[in-house]
């Protein structure tokens, strides 16, 4: 039998293909739903590392930030206390209307958790951050493209939630940290006011 010209077989294989392709993609998207922004509550802590200021154009130019992880990863049996071996990259910026951080300069701290009062090897800073509440999203994909997760949590998210940043946040580099492959994961906390 023929439906148009063509067998009722291969038209049902087809509509057979169509319904598994779509089952697929369904399964697929319920495996790994898109990453929604999360308030948390997160205890205070303590990072020890290297601190420098600058501003984002002078960062990437001069590749501060690579330098500083790779010294911070040099010195990491001096960390003793450490708390785990994720890295943490923790941001303050400047209480003053109209920062931009392309061209204003902030504190940048990259280091570990340590516990509080841990002595650190000369030339590291330390800079305890009280408990608080943040707004959470994991990044994923390409470090380079990082710039869209922090638009959506200090644009739209604060916006639509009528929250406001606290003057610092912190990113945590772990085991899924893959700063130039797709598959790179970085979890985002930005300080909210009370």
């Amino acid at each position: 039998m023929r439906i148009n010209g063509i067998p009722v077989e291969e038209l049902l294989r087809c509509h057979a293909d169509r319904l598994e392709s779509a089952a697929a993609s369904a399964s697929a998207s319920e495996e790994a739903p898109p990453a929604e922004p999360a308030i948390v509550e997160k205890a205070g802590f303590t990072v020890a590392g290297v601190a420098f200021e600058a501003n984002l154009r002078e960062i990437a130019e001069q590749e501060l930030g690579t330098r500083a992880l790779e010294k911070v990863r040099e010195a990491r049996g001096q960390f003793g206390g450490r708390l785990s071996d994720a890295v943490y990259l923790v941001q303050i910026y400047p209480m003053k209307p109209g920062f931009n951080p392309h061209t204003d300069a902030f504190t940048q701290l990259i280091g570990y958790a340590v516990p509080e009062g841990t002595a650190v090897p000369e030339g590291f800073a330390v800079r305890s951050l009280p408990s608080r509440e943040y707004v959470k999203l994991t990044h994923v994909g390409l470090e380079s493209e990082l710039g869209r997760t922090y638009d959506l949590l200090y644009g739209r998210w604060m916006q639509e939630n009528g929250r406001q940043p606290d003057g610092y946040d912190f990113e945590v580099w772990d085991d899924r940290y893959k700063p130039d492959r797709d598959d790179n994961e970085i979890d985002v906390y930005v300080a909210l006011k009370p």
